[in-house]
């Protein structure tokens, strides 16, 4: 079987896993959290209600707003042209993977833009070690679609790391 061959269907059904997973999570939070509320799980972990207006780390979340479209358009056409490279590669496991993972994290971060004007985080990781990077050690708080999103990056760098040893 030739590396392209396969169907993208297995792959958009693990899009769509992520997808309506980060998305009942976030209904969870929305129902029971008030914005602000914390609930301590161990003491590295605990769930929150955060309302994140910009993208990775909260960047530019104090634009003025105009960065809900930006980051929207921006989510559209990549989830456009991920499907378009899972059509195209479906056999490619791992590269195809990636892209699942990738794509069910756009679509989660860009419903929540959309409906809300924010993307809704709750998942609060701190160490004390992180502390020089992070108020008060805490990693930024985030969500099951930036989860998927940072699967998917790690696993398209292994898959081009894996790629270019192939070739040699």
């Amino acid at each position: 079987m030739a590396r392209n061959q396969g169907t993208f269907w297995p792959w958009l059904g693990l899009a769509a896993g992520i997808l309506l997973l980060d998305q009942l999570t976030k209904v969870l939070i929305l129902g029971y959290y008030q914005l602000g509320d914390s609930t301590y799980v161990t003491s590295f972990f605990n769930v929150v209600r955060v309302h994140n207006t910009g993208a990775a780390f909260s960047f530019l979340a104090s634009a003025g707003g105009w960065q809900r479209w930006f980051f929207t358009a921006i989510g559209v056409a990549a989830a456009a042209f991920i499907v378009w490279m899972l059509r195209s590669h479906p056999g490619q496991k791992l590269f195809a993977f990636a892209l699942a993972c990738i794509l069910g994290g756009a679509i989660g971060n860009v419903i929540d833009r959309v409906l809300h004007g924010y993307v809704v985080d709750f998942l609060d990781f701190h160490w004390s070690f992180l502390s020089g990077i992070f108020h008060g050690g805490h990693f930024p708080a985030f969500n099951i679609a930036d989860a998927g999103i940072t699967i998917g990056a790690v696993s398209l760098i292994l898959d081009e790391i894996l790629r270019v040893r192939r070739s040699k």
